[in-house]
Order: structure tokens, then sequence, then C-alpha cells
């Protein structure tokens, strides 16, 4: 029998040793906060501080030793990733990460760029925020998920900022502010329950009125969809739209199908039926991650002891980037490296946001894929391996104000991550009619 907490995460989702250097170097001019943010945060330092990220030595040495001294579990039975992340896979990542990988590489790039921290709601958010030398930027929000990080959307920064080197137009610039989630990368982890994707968005919406943004737009996919759907229901005066990769669109007697194990309803389009057949396919076999995480996150002190542990447990998050990462491991060219791999997996590891992390399913009531009944714009852009493929006929019906739609031709869950290129260009064709 599940518990009433299982019942609670499988509707969620089937219905859907470390030192910091703070340098003026990295100063941006900030606007002072003003209106609302100044009465909701009068009580606490608003202040917007530079943040620099340095490992220590010793640090990446344990990182290195734990990796070499894991306890292997034998072979899976099986010739394929049925019985989870396969221990040849594991073996390879192992011996890339203990022996060639070099964090000094991707702490130099995050370094090289301008991050902060501003206390919000009690906590330190740390975020980056790059601007446009073009006139007329629109700034932008950008929210990551889980397994993922900042990282990935390191790889939008130049794209949105800077058009004209991409085959872009000025007209199309961005200025780009990047957060880490409450409890990932250099964000406090919250020693008190409450920091679900609601409150995450009021902090946002804090966040880009402290920078002095009256006109702004968000973006997100995974958790980061959920936040900023959420920014989308409360509605800033200066919340001109949003995009997601990852849209809450599926209709409630699909879900209620879903749910209960029943076979397709009759009459569903070839979108509509292909997006039924990628969901039936996660409810059976991929939701076993989120389910745990959404019970007892607590439970996982394994993926916060052990390096190895960690990184299967991120890797696990969904059959396609499984795939997509074992071929990477395999030596194959794809839109992610090894070391984007294992730079994301470290970031978790040394910051020690295993289990925080996890604690967002926990805190989560929302209903992942359900829509939510968001009036302002919206825009989607659908890569054919996420979780599912959105149908536009879905998503019309969730998004009473779609401005954008497109499939594209090639990309998964971790779109900034695998596919910046398509990603900067759906954004720009995305926002084009609001700036």
């Amino acid at each position: 029998m599940k518990t009433p907490k299982l019942n609670r995460m499988a509707a969620l989702l089937a219905t859907s040793a470390i030192l910091y250097v703070a340098s003026p170097a990295f100063a941006q001019d900030v606007a002072p906060n003003a209106g609302s943010a100044a009465a909701t945060a009068a009580a606490e330092d608003v202040s917007i501080r530079p943040f620099q990220f340095h490992a220590s030595d010793e640090a990446l040495a344990d990182l290195r030793n734990r990796i070499v001294a894991t306890k292997w579990p034998d072979r899976e039975t099986v010739t394929d990733a049925s019985q989870g992340v396969q221990l040849a896979t594991m073996q390879k990542l192992a011996g890339y990460w203990a022996n060639d990988y070099d964090w000094r590489k991707v702490e130099a790039r995050l370094n090289a760029l301008p991050q902060f921290k501003t206390r919000i709601d009690g906590i330190d958010i740390h975020f980056i925020r790059v601007r446009s030398k073009h006139k007329g930027a629109l700034p932008i929000i950008i929210t990551h998920g889980w397994p993922g990080s900042i990282l990935e959307q390191t790889k939008l920064i130049d794209r949105l900022t800077n058009p004209t080197a991409y085959g872009g137009k000025a007209s199309d610039a961005f200025d780009v502010v990047i957060p880490s989630l409450p409890g990932h990368g250099f964000s406090d982890k919250p020693s008190t329950g409450g920091w679900d994707p609601v409150r995450i968005a009021r902090a946002w919406i804090v966040l880009m009125d402290r920078l002095g943004y009256k006109r702004y737009v968000a973006q997100g996919g995974d958790w980061g969809n959920a936040v900023t759907e959420q920014m989308a229901l409360i509605a800033p005066h200066g919340l001109l739209g949003i995009h997601t990769n990852m849209p809450a669109t599926v209709p409630a007697d699909i879900q209620t199908a879903l749910q209960l194990g029943k076979p397709a309803p009759a009459g569903l389009s070839d979108e509509e039926k292909a997006a039924w057949d990628q969901l039936d396919f996660f409810y059976k076999h991929g939701l076993a991650y989120a389910q745990e995480m959404g019970n007892r996150p607590q439970t996982l002190y394994a993926i916060d002891d052990s390096p190895i542990g960690l990184a299967a447990w991120m890797l696990d998050h969904d059959a396609r980037s499984y795939a997509l990462i074992a071929r990477v491991f395999d030596g194959q060219e794809e839109g992610l490296t090894r070391d984007d791999v294992l730079d994301n997996i470290t970031l978790y590891w040394l910051t020690n946001t295993g289990v925080s992390s996890a604690r967002l399913y926990w805190e989560s009531k929302l209903p992942f894929f359900a829509p939510k009944g968001i009036k302002i714009p919206v825009a989607v852009s659908v890569f054919p391996d996420e979780l599912y493929a959105a149908p536009r006929s879905w998503a019309e019906k969730a998004y009473p104000n779609l401005i954008h739609y497109n499939r594209l031709e090639k990309g998964g869950h971790f779109a900034a991550w695998e596919q910046p290129d398509a990603l900067a260009q759906e954004l720009r064709d995305s926002f084009r009619p609001l700036r």
C-alpha cells in the first residue's frame, strides 16, 4: 500500500572544505532596491555582494581519493540499462574523473563571470548577472532544475548578451540573470521548511526588482519551469512573458488515465499519441528517483558521502539523457562532453548539495505537468527527447496566450546545456514581440 506521501509524490509527477572570495573586480553597477522589494526586505541586508568560488586543494584531493576508493557493486544482470546506470559507464566516468578531469578549468570560467550574492527572505541567493553591450537589451531571468545547475545556462550567456556574434541582431540582445535555486550550488541551504517553487518565484521577483528591472521576461525547464510558471501566476507588473522548454500541458483526462494505468484514450492525434507513449514510459519506469526524494530526501546520505553514488543518482534522471551521457563516455560526440557532465556533478559534490537539493521534491506540492491557468504571454519550445514532447494542441489549451510554439529536431531535457544555439534562437524568436 502506498503511503500518503508517496501518493502525493506520484500525483505530483504523474500529473506531472570550500572557500569563496569576494572581489571588487567582479562588481557591476546595480540599482538600489525600490518599491515593494524595499518594504519586503526592510529587516534584512539587501546589499548585492560580489562572489567568487575557490575549492580548496584538500577538497579536490579528497574527491579523487574517494573516487579511487569506490567499492563497486557487481555488474548488472542484463545487457541494457533496464536495471539502472550501468557499471561499465560508471567505471569509465570514474576513471576519467579521477585521472584526467580538471575542476580548475570550469572554476576559472565561473570566476570570469560577474557573480553575486544577495539576501532574500532570510537566505543568501547566488546569481550570475551579465549585461549586454547593446542598448535596449531585454532582461531575462533563467532558472535551472535538478540535477542541473547554473552551469547549464552559462552556455546561453554570450549567445543572448552578444547575439550579433551568433547571427542575431543587436535588437535581440538580453541582459541575463541566472540564479542558483535554494539548496543548490552556491545559494544557501534553507535550515527550515517552506522553500517550494512558489516561495522561490516570489524571491526571484524580489531579485529582479532589487536589480532595478521594471520590464523583464523569465525562462525555465524542469524545476525552472515550475518556478517560472509560478512567477507568471503571481504576474508582477514588470513580467512581460515567460518561455518554457518543459511545459505543463497534460490534460486532466490524460493525467487520470496515466495514473490509473488505463490505455490511451481514443481519438488522439499522432503528436498526442507520441506524447502519451513518452509519459506512459516515464510514469512506469522513470519516477523512482522523484518518489524517493519526494518522500525521504534525508535518507540519501550516500550521495553526500560517495562521489560515485552522487554521480550515478544524477545520471539516472531520465532514460534519454542517460543514454546520451553513456554515449559520451563511450567516446561519441554529442551535445555534451565528459567535462560538461563532470563539471555539474563536481559542483554538487563540492557544495555538498546532494541532499539539500533533493528536498525541493519534498517541499513542492504542485502537479508537475498539469496546466496552471497562466494568462500572461507564454512561449513553448519542444525538444524531442524531453520527458514528453508537448503537442501543440495541448499547449494551446494550457496557455491561452501562447505567443510562440516550435518543435525542434534535436535535444532533450537539458536543452540549454545540450543545444544552446537552438535554445538561444528560440528565446530571441519568442520574446521579440514583447520588446
